[in-house]
């Protein structure tokens, strides 16, 4: 497909981007597993950086489990009433895995031209150093000093912390390509960040080093759902052009 001045493409997106709403009230109505199973597919396409994908998505299906969850989530309403709930994981640990997984492809792929494999086996072998000996936490306090001279340090994955936000900020990509997924089924969301992400991990049995950036509710918006007028700052204050 002709991906190029798609106006059709073009207004399928602007009505999916345009319909998705933080809905925080769901009905009773059920989502049958496939589609979920669809949204959480398209999801793990998302890009990441050097394709390592540092995250999971647990799709907390247990009935109990999700009464845990959406306690653990500060009781609210769009946990409570969700038909779904997706937490999304992050971590180093995941992104090395990944790498390991990506380099046995590489190496093993019949389609790939051995420029190509070179180049993927240094991008793997570079973050692998990176998310090995960059996220030791004795690198933390040099990065927590530097970053008061140049911010911009403080984004870097080196530390603890450093390279845990690193793997977060690439989760959340999954987790938007989800919501827009959702919108695209005539499914609603809601993000939320109001959680205690101790209890959750206890829930999850994850392992140490695991963040939780962020959970989705899923369903149908109830009748009664709260929807107002929708509110962005102006456009000159967003895009700035040089």
């Amino acid at each position: 497909m002709n991906l190029q001045n798609n106006p059709q493409l073009w207004a399928n997106f602007q009505t999916i981007n345009r319909t998705r709403r933080a809905i925080r009230e769901f009905d009773n109505t059920p989502i049958p597993d496939d589609i979920v199973r669809e949204l959480l597919n398209e999801a793990s396409l998302a890009p990441s950086s050097g394709n390592l994908q540092p995250y999971q998505l647990h799709w907390i299906k247990n009935a109990e489990l999700k009464s845990q969850v959406a306690l653990a989530c500060n009781a609210q309403k769009a946990a409570k009433s969700a038909a779904a709930l997706v937490i999304i994981v992050a971590s180093p640990g995941i992104a090395r895995d990944t790498a390991k997984a990506q380099l046995a492809y590489v190496e093993a792929s019949d389609s790939l031209q051995e420029k190509s494999k070179d180049y993927y086996r240094k991008q793997i072998v570079k973050f692998d150093r990176i998310l090995k000996l960059g996220a030791s936490a004795c690198w933390t306090p040099l990065v927590n000093i530097g970053s008061m001279i140049k911010p911009g340090l403080s984004l870097l994955p080196i530390g603890h912390t450093g390279s845990r936000h690193w793997a977060a900020r690439n989760a959340i990509f999954a987790a938007q390509t989800l919501m827009l997924g959702a919108a695209a089924k005539g499914l609603d969301s809601c993000p939320m960040e109001g959680f205690s992400a101790t209890k959750l991990a206890d829930l999850l049995g994850l392992k140490r080093g695991s963040v939780i950036p962020i959970v989705i509710a899923l369903g149908y918006r109830a009748d009664q759902a709260r929807i107002e007028e929708q509110w962005r700052r102006q456009l000159a204050d967003v895009v700035i052009e040089h």
